[in-house]
């Protein structure tokens, strides 16, 4: 799958995209954070507060707790202001 990351998310990762394989155990957006988080300093201060970062599944935002099977792209953000 593609995981896409916008704004201080990329700027911390160093990347703006990436294809990756999740572990099977990884079944949620939750757990993909968490499992993101291990793969190295980088994703580990990306990630550091997940309760802030926002994520969307094929342009549809969803939950943490939603599930990653079948997803072409999922996209991390942090949250949004308007102005």
């Amino acid at each position: 799958m593609k995981l896409s990351y916008f704004a201080w998310v990329r700027e911390r990762i160093g990347l703006a995209s990436e294809q990756i394989t999740p572990p099977a155990e990884v079944r949620t957006v939750g757990e993909l954070i968490a499992w993101l988080s291990g793969r190295g300093e980088e994703y580990a201060y990306a990630f550091e507060r997940p309760q802030f970062i926002r994520a969307a599944i094929d342009r549809v935002h969803v939950k943490h707790e939603t599930p990653i099977a079948g997803a072409r792209e999922i996209a991390f953000f942090p949250p949004m202001t308007g102005g």
